[in-house]
């Protein structure tokens, strides 16, 4: 029988190659999104509305968390608050809540993948990003905690970083940022979401059996630690 996927995010960017590629492996995909194409049209702030689409998808092996925004693109200091608090809700909370809704399945099933989509913002910081910087830093931090959790249940959890990917949420970045974090990047190029999609493939499968918690850095020689 095929591997059941979630994959948030799913009708766009990173998320739309991660379902892409995964359906090449054979696995079945369900798109949880807020666009109406989406398999499951839910918005991942929202705790109910997660766990009724958990209640729709019905078993589901392996968890893609790839919905996120930018959020506001300014120095700290003049960040309004509703942007600060809608990018945790939507960054963080939304993978809180899908994984409180996806997760013990799994657990009862002996077997699960988790792919949470961090950022190397999370590891370095962005300048005038930080709603989008703290954000993916907690997803970092929530994902070491699950995946310890987690050790001895068959269920792997892990995360991502990449550094700054073609995406259409990325081109909602000012250019002087996207510019900025750009060069940053020893390949002196953006990443594509396919490159990417190929890490999350790998860490969605069986091939992964020994790493949880883990950070695994996609960022053209930018990451240093």
């Amino acid at each position: 029988m095929a591997r059941r996927v979630v994959v948030t995010g799913g009708m766009s960017g990173i998320g739309a190659a991660t379902a892409t590629r995964l359906r090449q492996d054979g696995v079945e995909v369900l798109t949880l999104d807020i666009s109406p194409g989406a398999d499951l049209v839910a918005d991942v702030t929202d705790a109910g509305a997660v766990r009724e689409a958990a209640s729709t998808a019905g078993e589901v092996d392996i968890l893609v968390n790839s919905a996120g925004i930018v959020g506001p693109n300014a120095p700290l200091w003049e960040v309004p608050l509703d942007g600060w608090e809608r990018t945790f809700a939507i960054n963080v909370r939304g993978t809180f809540n899908t994984c409180q809704a996806f997760v013990p399945g799994m657990i009862a099933r002996g077997w699960g993948r988790i792919v949470n989509i961090a950022s190397m913002a999370g590891k370095d910081g962005n300048p005038n990003m930080s709603p989008y910087s703290a954000s993916k830093a907690a997803v970092i931090a929530l994902t070491k905690s699950l995946g310890k959790e987690l050790a001895t249940t068959g269920v792997l959890a892990n995360a991502i970083a990449p550094a700054v990917i073609e995406t259409p949420m990325n081109a909602d970045t000012g250019p002087a940022a996207l510019a900025h974090i750009t060069s940053l990047i020893p390949m002196r190029r953006v990443g594509r979401a396919a490159e990417v999609a190929e890490l999350i493939a790998w860490l969605c499968s069986d091939r992964v059996t020994f790493s949880t918690g883990a950070v695994y850095d996609i960022s053209g020689g930018r990451a240093t630690y």
